[in-house]
């Protein structure tokens, strides 16, 4: 399998494009890159005349001494049991001034080396095939050539790499504040009252005290209390009570001697 492609950018700019594994997967058409895996790795849909067929595979680009770059993949069908396995070699070098492609102002890229398949590619015609491949080897081109057009990121722009902190001068202390200063207690009631003080006795318990002396304690003990802690006498109601006692009686007298005198008279008659 050989093929050449004329592409519009200085050889060292693509030798940097294919010496750097991320422009590469990018300049592969239709590459689905699976997410943590190697940079050129996933999955490729190569359509073959009216024919699809899905890849699932790597590629490996690693540069020679006599300046060309050797390519190595291998990959198996999604949807089937076929597989493919290649093995390229890309040269670059500087547009001939005769050729016809242009004036001499970009770069020739070749392609040449084998492939071997088997499963679903196998049943399709030799000529679709060999088209597929080489419109599939012409895209790669011209997308690593845009690629290669592509500003780099400037080294200012780059992580800058963690540095050892400098030592710090110890921060000054804040002084601790002051304790605040003792608040007097107030003065205790029994600090401030004398207990030593005569208390004055009130009248009547002067009065009460009086009235003991020269008494035995029996009589004090049974003297009914005087002034305020007196008891106080009940109400009398002995008349009322002695008025109602008598007045029953001499009106059942009342009411029998009229019924005595009722039947003496019923007798006469």
């Amino acid at each position: 399998m050989e093929h050449e492609v004329f592409v519009p950018v200085p050889v060292d700019r693509l030798r940097e494009a294919l010496a750097d594994p991320a422009r590469v997967a990018r300049a592969v058409p239709g590459l689905q890159q699976d997410a943590g895996a190697e940079p050129i790795a996933g999955r490729l849909k190569v359509r073959v005349g009216s024919h699809s067929v899905t890849y699932r595979g790597s590629v490996r680009v690693s540069g020679q001494d006599d300046g060309s770059y050797a390519v190595e993949g291998e990959a198996v069908e999604a949807r089937g049991t076929g597989a493919v396995k290649l093995a390229l070699t890309i040269r670059v070098r500087e547009a001939d001034e005769s050729s016809d492609s242009g004036s001499g102002s970009g770069s020739t890229v070749t392609f040449d080396g084998t492939a071997s398949a088997d499963g679903r590619v196998t049943e399709l015609p030799s000529d679709a095939v060999a088209s597929a491949v080489g419109r599939l080897l012409s895209r790669f081109a011209e997308n690593l050539g845009v690629a290669a057009e592509e500003p780099q990121e400037p080294e200012a722009m780059k992580a800058p790499e963690p540095q050892a902190p400098e030592p710090q001068a110890p921060e000054p202390q804040a002084p601790e504040p002051e304790a605040p200063a003792a608040v007097p207690e107030p003065p205790s009631v029994f600090e401030t009252e004398d207990l030593t003080e005569p208390v004055v006795p009130p009248a009547e318990a002067a009065h009460a005290r009086r009235t003991m002396i020269g008494r035995s304690a029996e009589e004090v003990d049974h003297a009914p209390p005087r002034g305020r802690y007196a008891p106080v006498p009940a109400p009398h109601t002995g008349g009322a009570n002695s008025a109602l006692r008598w007045a029953a009686p001499a009106a059942a007298v009342v009411l029998a001697s009229a019924i005595v005198v009722g039947r003496a008279l019923r007798r006469r008659r």
